[in-house]
């Protein structure tokens, strides 16, 4: 079944809506019942019912998140997210988190859910923010240790702290030159950092790197974050917005894929 635009919003905007609510069963019941959440990307995937249930037990119950949302992209079946998450995790500690969210929908009894969430945010940068709260910190700090070995086990725990592994800064920093040779309209320097990279419009469309060049050529790069081996940038384009989506190997470091999104539906 094909799915419209306004259908895919509709479905998306479920688990924002059920989070607000504190709704737990809403929340869970807004995915497939093997619906995978990666939060962030390069922390240990979650599939399936249960899964989604102690991770709503552990990172969504227990505090207040507010999504500032900036824009909606729809491709297809996929819809991408900018945004700012607000999230309260005590009395004294609010935190601003500039994050891309990627909802891949299905089918599932002629109803659309969300099969994939992928959250690309920064949990250095989440950390680094926490810690700067001092003293008032300590009482959310054991909140959230307490959640994570209760609700996941040590494994689990491991797994969510499998996102500090990543690009670092030198992968981000050569992902902002590739960007550069992109939006500047430098096809050889373009070509010399993509090699035999995957490139698609959304999430299946084939894309070569001259149409790629040609979307990206008098753009603006802007919020760019690198989560697990993964990178995300907003792109300003006179005609409207677009998230471009970079999977990456570290060392040396290589894109081994792009997904490009677009509001101008290019």
């Amino acid at each position: 079944m094909a799915i419209s635009p306004a259908d895919a919003l509709s479905a998306v905007e479920r688990s924002p809506a059920a989070v607000g609510a504190h709704d737990r069963d809403a929340w869970v019941g807004a995915f497939t019942f093997d619906g995978v959440v990666e939060d962030p990307v390069g922390s240990q995937p979650h599939r399936g019912s249960t899964a989604l249930i102690r991770f709503y037990d552990t990172f969504i119950g227990p505090r207040d998140i507010t999504f500032h949302r900036d824009v909606d992209i729809v491709s297809g079946a996929t819809v991408v997210r900018d945004l700012e998450l607000e999230v309260a995790m005590s009395a004294g500690v609010r935190m601003r988190i500039p994050a891309y969210l990627r909802y891949h929908l299905e089918d599932d009894l002629d109803e659309p859910k969300i099969a994939e969430m992928s959250a690309y945010w920064e949990l250095p940068a989440m950390v680094g923010q926490f810690l700067r709260a001092g003293v008032r910190s300590v009482p959310a700090g054991v909140q959230l240790s307490r959640g994570l070995l209760t609700n996941q086990g040590l494994v689990g725990t491991l797994g969510f702290l499998g996102g500090f592994r990543g690009t670092g800064p030198a992968g981000k920093r050569r992902f902002g030159e590739f960007l550069g040779a992109a939006t500047s309209g430098d096809e050889v320097g373009l070509r010399r950092r993509l090699g035999a990279t995957r490139i698609t419009v959304g999430d299946h469309t084939p894309m070569s790197v001259p149409e790629l060049l040609s979307r990206l050529t008098g753009g603006r790069a802007r919020k760019v974050i690198a989560s697990g081996y993964s990178l995300a940038a907003g792109i300003d384009r006179a005609d409207g917005r677009a998230v471009l989506i970079a999977d990456v190997a570290a060392k040396p470091f290589a894109i081994s894929r792009i997904r490009y999104y677009s509001a101008a539906g290019d």
